[in-house]
C-alpha cells in the first residue's frame, strides 16, 4: 500500500483533510509503524513441538527417542489403549482413530522436542565431570544427526546467569555447541534454554554471548536462538512494577523463540507449599497471562509446564496419573499454550492421546468455518479475518503433529497445507 491517500480519489467528493494533513499523519506515525513491523512481526507459521521432553545430560545417550518410545509402548501395553482413552477423555466416535495416531506416534515420532539438561535435572558435579558429559552429550547428538535419528528439535538447557552458576553455565553452553558446530552443521530445530531468568541484563548478556560464539565457530550471524525460562517472580514483575518479560523479549534482538513457564520454581519462589504447587494455581495462571500478553505477535512461542505426578506403580496409580496429565494437556491446550515439559516417558501416551484429542474434536467445525469464510458463503457464524487465521492455525498445529491428515484436511476446507500456511502467515504488501 502506499503511504498516503490514493491521489486518484475522486477530489469532487466533500472532504476537509488536506493532503498536508494527511502527509502529516503520515510522519508522525512513521516511527510507530517501524515498531510494529520489527517489534511484533507475527508467527512465521513453522511447526512448534506440542512437547519438550527433559532428560538429565548424563542419561542421554544416541537412541533415547527410540528408547523412550519404546518404554511408552510398553506402558500402553500393559494398561490397554482403553484405559488410555477413558483417561484422555477421548469422544466414542474419536476412540479408534486416535488410538491408532498415538500407536503410530509412539513408534515413529515419540520425542519432538528433546532438551538434555545440564541443569537441575543434572545437578552440581565436579567441572571435569561436567566437562566430559557435555561433550559427550554433544557427540552423542552428533551422531543421531549423522544417522537421521534426531529428534526435530533438540537442545541443552545449561545453569543459569545468576552469579554462583554463572561461569559453569557459560562454559557448558560454549562447549556443547562449540563441539557441535565444529563437528558438522547445526540442526535446523536447535534451541538452548536460559533458566531461572531474573533480569532483562541477562537476556542482554545471553545475546552478546550467542554472537561471540558464532564468530568462534563460523557460524552465520544470528543462527543461534535461545528459549527464556519464566521460573521466578522478577521475570514477571520488577521493581519498578512492570512486566518484565516483556522487556525480555525485545532485549533479545530478534534470538528469543520461546517463553517455557517452570511450575515448581515458580511456585516456590511465591512461597507456595509443595502441595499445591500445580499448573492450575491461580498464580501459575496470571503468570502465564502475562506471558501470553508478552508475547503476542511477536512471534515467540509459548510452552506450559510440567506435572510431577509421574505414571508409575501400580495400575491405579498409572491410570489416575494419566488422566491427571491428559485434563492438564488439555487444558493447556485450551488456553493456548499448544506445547508443554514431559518428564517420563509413560506421560508420552496421555500427551499425544490429550493432544489429538483436542484437534479431533475440533476438526469438524473448524475445517466448516474456514472453508466457509474462504469460499464466503454465509452462515451462522460471521468469521473475522483474525478468526480465520486462528481457525488455519489451529489447523494447521493438528496437521503438522499428526492429529490431522493432509487429505482430509484438503478434502474439508478445499486448502493445501501450503495454503493453510499462508492463511497463518499472510504475505505483506
Amino acid at each position: 500500500m502506499s503511504d498516503s491517500l490514493d491521489t486518484s480519489l475522486d477530489a469532487s467528493l466533500d472532504t476537509s483533510l488536506d493532503q498536508a494533513t494527511l502527509d502529516d499523519v503520515e510522519r508522525r506515525l512513521a516511527a510507530h509503524d517501524r515498531h510494529l513491523e520489527e517489534a511484533y512481526p507475527g508467527d512465521d507459521g513453522t511447526r512448534q513441538p506440542v512437547h519438550t521432553v527433559y532428560v538429565p545430560a548424563h542419561r542421554y545417550t544416541a537412541g533415547l527417542a527410540e528408547e523412550w518410545g519404546a518404554q511408552a509402548r510398553k506402558a500402553l501395553a500393559a494398561q490397554g489403549v482403553g484405559a488410555l482413552l477413558d483417561a484422555a477423555a477421548v469422544r466414542a466416535d474419536l476412540r479408534d482413530d486416535v488410538a491408532a495416531r498415538v500407536e503410530a506416534k509412539l513408534a515413529a515420532e515419540p520425542i519432538e522436542d528433546l532438551r538434555i539438561d545440564l541443569e537441575d535435572g543434572y545437578g552440581d558435579h565436579p567441572d571435569a565431570d561436567e566437562d566430559a558429559v557435555t561433550v559427550a552429550a554433544a557427540r552423542a547428538l552428533r551422531t543421531e544427526l549423522d544417522d537421521g535419528r534426531a529428534t526435530p528439535f533438540v537442545g541443552i538447557r545449561f545453569k543459569c546467569f545468576e552469579k554462583p552458576t554463572r561461569a559453569r553455565g557459560l562454559r557448558t553452553l560454549d562447549l556443547f555447541l562449540s563441539t557441535l558446530a565444529r563437528s558438522g552443521d547445526l540442526p535446523e530445530g536447535l534451541v538452548v534454554t536460559l533458566p531461572k531468568v531474573t533480569a532483562v541484563a541477562q537476556v542482554e548478556a545471553m545475546v552478546a554471548v550467542c554472537e561471540r560464539i558464532e564468530r568462534a565457530t563460523g557460524l552465520p550471524g544470528r543462527r543461534l536462538r535461545f528459549e527464556v525460562q519464566v521460573e521466578t517472580p522478577q521475570s514477571i514483575l520488577d521493581a519498578a512494577g512492570t512486566a518484565t518479560v516483556a522487556r525480555m523479549i525485545h532485549a533479545g534482538d530478534g534470538r528469543v523463540s520461546g517463553l517455557h513457564y517452570g511450575t515448581y520454581d515458580y511456585s516456590a519462589s511465591l512461597g507456595i507449599a509443595a502441595a499445591y504447587q500445580s499448573m492450575e494455581h491461580p498464580a501459575a495462571d496470571l503468570a502465564k497471562e502475562v506471558m501470553q500478553l508478552a508475547a503476542a505477535g511477536t512471534g515467540v512461542r509459548l510452552s506450559d509446564g510440567s506435572t510431577n505426578v509421574l505414571p508409575v506403580g501400580d495400575d491405579a496409580q498409572v491410570r489416575a496419573a494419566w488422566r491427571n496429565h491428559g485434563r492438564l494437556v488439555r487444558r493447556s491446550l485450551e488456553r493456548g499454550f499448544y506445547q508443554g515439559w514431559d518428564l517420563h516417558p509413560a506421560q508420552l501416551p496421555s500427551r499425544f492421546a490429550a493432544t489429538y484429542a483436542f484437534y479431533r474434536d475440533g476438526f469438524e467445525p473448524a475445517a466448516r468455518r474456514l472453508h466457509d469464510y474462504v469460499n464466503q458463503v454465509s452462515g451462522a457464524v460471521l468469521d473475522e479475518p483474525a478468526t480465520a487465521r486462528a481457525l488455519a492455525w489451529y489447523l494447521k498445529r493438528g496437521l503438522d503433529c499428526g492429529a490431522l491428515g493432509a487429505d482430509e484436511l484438503t478434502g474439508a476446507t478445499g486448502l493445501t497445507p501450503a495454503e493453510l500456511t499462508a492463511m497463518v502467515v499472510p504475505s505483506a504488501d
